[in-house]
C-alpha cells in the first residue's frame, strides 16, 4: 500500500536531484531517520536502491540531452565499485547491521552533511581558487588525459555512499569541477547522476542481502521521485541554483549537526 507521506518526500527530493545533482541521500536519508523515525540501517539501504532507480530515470533524461560524459562515468566506476564492495564486506563482518553499525552511520552521515553544506556554500570560490593553482596545461586537459584522480575519487565516493548513502551529489560534483574545469556544470551533474546508478545499485543490493531494505517504503518513495526527477532534469538547464544552493546548504548544516549530536 502506498504511503503518500513518503511519496511527497520522494517528489521533493527527486526534483532537487534532477535540477542540482544534489539531494538524493543528502536529503532523503535524514528525512527518513529524523522525520519518519526509520532505523539508520534501513534508511540507508532503502535510500540506496531508491537512488539507483530514481537516478536511472535521470540518466536517461540527461543522456538524451547529451549531458553525460561517459568517460568520466567509467573512470569513477572503476574506483567506486571496489570501494562499495569493500565497505559492504566490512559492514557484514560486524554481524547484523542493526547491532553495531547504526551509531557509526549516524555520525558519519552527520559529518558528511556538514561537509556537503560547506562545499555547496563555497563551491564557486573553491573552484576558482583551484583553477588559479592549476597550470595552463592542466586546465586544458580532457577527462581521458588523466583517469587516475577520477578513479581515486570514485573509490572514496564508493565507500562513503555505501556507508551513508550521501556523497555522490555535492561532494562528487564539487570535486569533479576541480578535476575537469573545462566541462559545463550540466555535464558534470549528468555524469554524476549516471555514475551513481551502478554505485547505489550494488550498495543497495548489499544492504538487501543483510536485511536492510523496506520494500513498501521504497515503492512509496518511487511513486513521487520518478516524476520529480523527470521534471527536475528537464528544467535543469534553464533553472539557476544560485538561490536553491544556499537554502539547501543551510538545511543540510542544521540536519548534519542534529545527527552528530543525536549519535
Amino acid at each position: 500500500m502506498i504511503d503518500w507521506h513518503y511519496s511527497i518526500s520522494g517528489l521533493f527530493v527527486g526534483a532537487f536531484v534532477g535540477i542540482t545533482g544534489v539531494g538524493g541521500g543528502s536529503l532523503m536519508t535524514p528525512i527518513l531517520v529524523l522525520l519518519f523515525g526509520v532505523h539508520p540501517v534501513t534508511a540507508v539501504g532503502t535510500d540506496l536502491l531508491y537512488a539507483a532507480i530514481t537516478k536511472s530515470v535521470g540518466t536517461i533524461v540527461h543522456g538524451r540531452k547529451q549531458t553525460v560524459n561517459w568517460k568520466i562515468v567509467r573512470f569513477l566506476a572503476l574506483g567506486s565499485i571496489p570501494g562499495a564492495l569493500l565497505t559492504i564486506l566490512l559492514i557484514s563482518t560486524t554481524g547484523k547491521p542493526d547491532d553495531g553499525i547504526a551509531s557509526l552511520i549516524m555520525t558519519t552521515l552527520g559529518c558528511t552533511l556538514l561537509l556537503t553544506s560547506l562545499l555547496l556554500m563555497f563551491r564557486d570560490r573553491l573552484v576558482m581558487m583551484m583553477g588559479r593553482m592549476q597550470r595552463p596545461a592542466q586546465r586544458k586537459r580532457l577527462p581521458q588525459d588523466y583517469p587516475g584522480p577520477a578513479i581515486i575519487l570514485g573509490f572514496i565516493l564508493g565507500a562513503l555512499v555505501t556507508l551513508t548513502s550521501v556523497g555522490a551529489g555535492a561532494l562528487g560534483v564539487t570535486l569533479m569541477l576541480f578535476l575537469y574545469p573545462r566541462l559545463r556544470l550540466t555535464d558534470i551533474i549528468g555524469s554524476d547522476i549516471a555514475h551513481a546508478v551502478p554505485l547505489t545499485l550494488i550498495s543497495g543490493i548489499g544492504y538487501w542481502v543483510m536485511g536492510g531494505v523496506d520494500w513498501g517504503m521504497l515503492g512509496s518513495l518511487l511513486v513521487g521521485s520518478i516524476p520529480g526527477i523527470i521534471i527536475g532534469s528537464l528544467i535543469a538547464v534553464s533553472v539557476s541554483d544560485r538561490f536553491i544552493r544556499p537554502v539547501l546548504a543551510l538545511v543540510l548544516a542544521v540536519v548534519g549537526l542534529k545527527l552528530v549530536l543525536a549519535s
